[in-house]
């Protein structure tokens, strides 16, 4: 699927609960619960992606010309922000990460979601994995 596909379909889901902010912070919650698990090896501060209000560790590899994320996160709802982008840019190119619009964010009404702090700490996830894809693709890895 590409990115935009992606981000259809997480607007989609979203769209479910209608404005429900409870339900939609489980649901947001339960998505966390689908991220791969990190070996705790890879959540070093190496790993951290700094400005968080909670601790994010995002841990790229380049395989195959394909940049590859193991993420994790030690609150609920961090953990499911950071699966959000794991599930539109895990094994993608890095041209694909750099190019990509992330228009879900409004479109799911995330600032009504979550705090200014929070959000601040998404911008650093995006900016990160946006940095990762961007140094692999200098290094033509």
């Amino acid at each position: 699927m590409t990115t935009t596909d992606i981000q259809n379909e997480i607007i989609d889901n979203f769209s479910l609960f209608e404005g429900d902010m409870e339900s939609t912070l489980f649901y947001l919650m339960d998505l966390g619960k689908k991220l791969p698990a990190m070996p705790d090896e890879h959540k070093t501060e190496t790993y951290i992606v700094k400005g968080c209000q909670s601790k994010v560790w995002v841990f790229p590899t380049f395989i195959d010309g394909k940049v590859h994320f193991e993420a994790d996160s030690n609150t609920e709802i961090t953990k499911g922000l950071v699966y959000l982008l794991w599930s539109i840019w895990n094994a993608k190119t890095p041209e694909e990460i750099l190019n990509s619009e992330l228009f879900f964010i409004d479109k799911i009404g995330m600032s009504s979601m979550i705090g200014s702090q929070r959000s601040n700490g998404f911008a650093n996830m995006i900016k990160q994995m946006k940095l990762y894809a961007l140094a692999y693709k200098t290094k033509g890895a």
